[in-house]
């Protein structure tokens, strides 16, 4: 699963000629043979030994196969269904219970398949809060084989939990598509079932559908049989051994478009009128495919892969890996020709990278419970920049290591922070798994390692591994052991430091010594923490690398129980984690930084922007003094990388933050800021050049962000000038730069400009660019613009998918405001809230407030609304505002001082 990235922006338009599948003869026989060969390949999986593995269900059933029909009415939002599960019962017992949420059941039928024997008296029984169903049988139940027939109704709900309609306009009218998202446990809202990882099973699906409209699911479609009354019966395929959570349907009115690669028919579902926009991602899964079975060492096993768009977005992910069915919103796979951006561009590919790296990672193994979810998105957020990194290395995508990290690093130095293998106990716990320490923290921990082991070797183990576990279930350690086995070095103490603890490393240099023409670096671990600055350290195992500066001499060493040391055959500039591979913060002694800071020129790029994120990271803690960052920032030439200049203009705003209540400082700080960027935004220019770079214009994108933020009169006055010329002068506002350019008129608008943006969003038919254009109405600076926009919301004006991300823009600049109004207004936002997502939605309204009230109404939140077992994101809102706090206290003094300074 793709975690939500709510971005304004959309994306690029990639012309080519693909033609639309059909289901013609020869594509069901061709599908017949391909599943049947599919089949063959998983039945001979590792023994598990399940009374050691985590359930919320009774011991002593397991479910072999489900055979699925379903028949939804969607203008009714219900269906029915009908499920036969072929189980073994492993003891004797006279109950079955099961997964089931919002299901009512009509019939219970048991079948004992060795002697006929039916049990057709079952005593239902629901359990809302453990979210089970138990069937009780007045006789006792046998060990053995049997098939459990049920017949029940269910719900179709209107956000992306279980089976959820989407609503969007095209040029017939309103439509409606359905869609499923299973995890991480609501596939019992659909499927009465063991809905838990370890109980891998195989499915047979079908539906009964209007006829005009396509059904798709995990499997190619086998046939489709008219009704003869408006309505089709479609089956699929059976589907490999699989968790609950992977299984997938969509019904609505698309389009699909395929190409062949590697013996797998690729496809692109998106509603109809809307297909060209997904031909990029088309194109690009063809390489990506081609990367990951080699990579692996293991084909992908079922005969189509589809990737389907669908408009609207949800407050907790953005696609979804469905074995053979990646579900994807539109904003983070379409790319719209009228308003795209190269961001946009790479945010399609990793998207689809991050999601087929899951079709072996979390669907082919997966991890025993969610304690190690991070099996399944660490490795495939670290696979979709290594993916990138092998057919995209022009978008220079090795600096995106150092955001990963940075991400990580800043929610891990919280107290509030977690082990990457964590210990889930129920259903809101998992939910909130799904987490920038599962996901970045997970990344930044397999790039160290295997830049440890070696390339070679780290994949290796993983091809081992794919191998051995595959259709199973593991935990972090059956990777362990093949990763030091391939590379016969010590492995497993060293990862289970990173993943079974929290926190994050602080490598000191303390001394860098020249001796016999050799540099002699002398280190020391401790551990950067932002709001804990006494804590006692932990002790990691730390593989640290350095390099002299402007060569390619290059020193390695583990730091074991607190010290260590390394040297390098030459004597020079010392980089300590030279590449920014490594997950820790790196702190020098001041005369070791003063020697790195005047020979910076000498650093490379992408070791510059690591010592520039760990100067400011330092000095916002208090750990080195934070004008160190600003003395760098200071005399960074203007022909430093763009990455370099990017770190740069994010940290100016967020120093134009810290002294937003010193108005006189914020005032020369803003002067100073502008005296930096201004030229670089000259040299820049609005407009692309002939043949620069791709990456260049994300970086423009950022920079007239930042300036228009800073309010620097020449970027203001030219995105109003070509916002008033862009409806009748296509050349004033290019597909690169139409969403910067309505961002800055919409953060600074008055009634009149917010009146006219609003007449924009409800014109547009495109769901892509109106979900873009509403999310615009929310981020006015003005007060009573942002009520408006939270007014609008809860309208049926916006969608109903789209209104939890207008609040939370309006939160972004107003967050007591939005915080009180979604709690005034509870109910209608919980309609509008992802039902997964609500514990983390509310208190993500306070996370930008530096007031110390909004604990008080978190607190206040939590004690009326939350489980305890579901406070995470709550503790983790109020640990960033009391840190945010700290900072404006403790640091605002020397950056007065440092500015007072320049000034003279």
């Amino acid at each position: 699963m793709k975690p939500s990235l709510i971005s304004l922006a959309i994306a690029t338009f990639v012309s080519g000629s693909l033609p639309l599948a059909t289901w013609a003869a020869e594509d069901v026989a061709k599908a017949k043979q391909q599943v049947t060969q599919s089949l063959h390949r998983h039945q001979d999986a590792p023994s598990i030994n399940y009374s050691k593995v985590t359930s919320q269900l009774p011991r002593g059933i397991r479910p072999s196969h489900y055979d699925i029909a379903l028949t939804p009415n969607a203008q009714n939002a219900s269906f029915s269904g009908k499920a036969t599960i072929t189980l073994s019962l492993l003891q004797a017992s006279d109950s079955i219970t099961l997964n089931a949420t919002d299901l009512s059941f009509k019939k219970v039928r048991l079948i004992e398949l060795k002697t006929k024997t039916q049990f057709d008296d079952a005593k239902v029984t629901l359990d809302k809060e453990a979210q089970t169903a138990s069937f009780h049988f007045s006789k006792p139940l046998k060990k053995g084989e049997y098939k459990l027939e049920l017949d029940y109704d269910g719900l179709i709900g209107t956000q992306a939990v279980g089976l959820f309609s989407l609503d969007y306009e095209n040029a017939e009218g309103k439509q409606r598509a359905l869609y499923t998202q299973f995890e991480n446990s609501d596939a019992r809202r659909v499927i009465p079932s063991w809905d838990e990882p370890i109980f891998k099973a195989t499915f047979n699906l079908e539906v009964i559908v209007p006829s005009k409209q396509m059904a798709v699911s995990n499997m190619p479609v086998l046939s489709k049989t008219d009704l003869g009354n408006g309505t089709s019966l479609v089956k699929f395929g059976t589907s490999p051994k699989m968790s609950t959570y992977l299984l997938f349907l969509s019904v609505g009115d698309f389009e699909r478009a395929t190409v062949m690669a590697e013996g797998t028919e690729i496809g692109v579902i998106a509603k109809r009128g809307s297909l060209d926009q997904a031909r990029y991602v088309l194109e690009e899964s063809k390489g990506i495919l081609r990367e990951f079975n080699d990579y692996f060492g293991t084909r992908y096993p079922l005969p189509k892969l589809d990737n389907i768009a669908a408009p609207g977005s949800s407050q907790f992910f953005s696609a979804m890996e469905n074995w053979g069915a990646i579900f994807t919103f539109e904003s983070s796979i379409l790319l719209d020709p009228s308003i795209s951006t190269h961001a946009n561009k790479e945010l399609a590919f990793v998207t689809a990278a991050h999601e087929t790296a899951h079709q072996w990672f979390g669907n082919l193994v997966t991890m025993q419970w969610w304690d190690d979810l991070w099996l399944n998105e660490g490795f495939a957020s670290w696979m979709e920049n290594r993916t990138m990194m092998r057919l995209h290395p022009e978008w220079l995508p090795e600096f995106n290591a150092i955001s990963v990290r940075e991400q990580a690093i800043g929610r891990d130095a919280l107290a509030t922070t977690h082990s990457v293998v964590q210990k889930i106990k129920t259903v809101d716990q998992a939910s909130q798994a799904f987490d920038t320490i599962t996901y970045q923290k997970g990344e930044a921990v397999i790039r160290m390692l295997e830049n440890y082991v070696g390339a070679d070797a780290w994949r290796d183990a993983v091809r081992a591994y794919m191998k051995k576990h595959a259709y199973s279930n593991t935990q972090s350690r059956d990777l362990w052991v093949q990763v030091e086995k391939a590379a016969r070095k010590p492995i497993v103490a060293i990862a289970k430091d990173f993943t079974e603890q929290a926190g994050v490393p602080l490598i000191y240099v303390d001394d860098v010594v020249c001796k016999n023409g050799k540099a002699i670096v002398s280190l020391r671990q401790g551990e950067f923490s932002k709001d804990l600055p006494n804590k006692k350290p932990l002790h990691w195992r730390v593989p640290v690398v350095a390099q002299i500066a402007g060569t390619k001499i290059i020193g390695n060493t583990l730091v074991v129980n607190g010290k260590g040391s390394l040297q390098l055959p030459a004597c020079g500039t010392v980089v300590v984690n030279a590449g920014q591979q490594g997950y820790y913060r790196t702190l020098y002694a001041p005369k070791v930084f003063a020697q790195l800071a005047q020979n910076f020129s000498q650093v490379a790029a992408i070791d510059q922007v690591g010592i520039l994120s760990d100067s400011w990271s330092l000095g916002l803690v208090g750990q080195q003094d934070i004008t160190a960052y600003l003395d760098l920032a200071k005399v960074t030439p203007v022909t430093a990388s763009t990455q370099v200049w990017d770190n740069i203009a994010g940290n100016f705003a967020s120093v134009r933050d810290i002294l937003k209540d010193d108005t006189t400082r914020q005032k020369a700080f803003k002067q100073f800021a502008l005296q930096r960027l201004t030229p670089i935004m000259q040299n820049l220019g609005w407009d692309a050049k002939a043949g620069e770079a791709e990456y260049i214009s994300s970086f423009r994108t950022n920079l007239i962000g930042v300036l228009g933020s800073l309010g620097e009169p020449g970027v203001l006055a030219e995105a109003q000038r070509r916002f008033h010329l862009m409806d009748s002068d296509p050349s004033a506002a290019p597909a690169a730069l139409r969403i910067i350019i309505l961002s800055i008129v919409a953060e600074n608008a008055d009634q009149k400009t917010w009146d006219v943006l609003h007449a924009k969003a409800a014109a547009e038919k495109s769901s892509l660019i109106r979900q873009s254009l509403y999310s615009l109405l929310a981020s006015s600076e003005d007060k009573a613009l942002a009520q408006r926009a939270l007014d609008l919301a809860l309208t049926e004006e916006p969608g109903l998918t789209v209104s939890a991300g207008m609040i939370r823009q309006v939160a972004s600049n107003h967050a007591d405001l939005a915080f009180d109004f979604a709690i005034a207004n509870m109910a209608k936002v919980n309609e509008r809230v992802d039902a997964t997502s609500r514990s983390r939605f509310f208190p993500g309204l306070g996370s930008t407030s530096t007031d110390p009230k909004m604990i008080d109404k978190l607190n206040a939140y939590a004690n009326a609304h939350l489980d305890p077992s579901a406070r995470r994101e709550l503790e983790t809102v109020i640990a960033g505002i009391n840190y945010r706090i700290k900072v404006r206290q403790e640091r605002m003094p020397a950056i007065r001082v440092w500015l007072d300074s320049q000034a003279k």
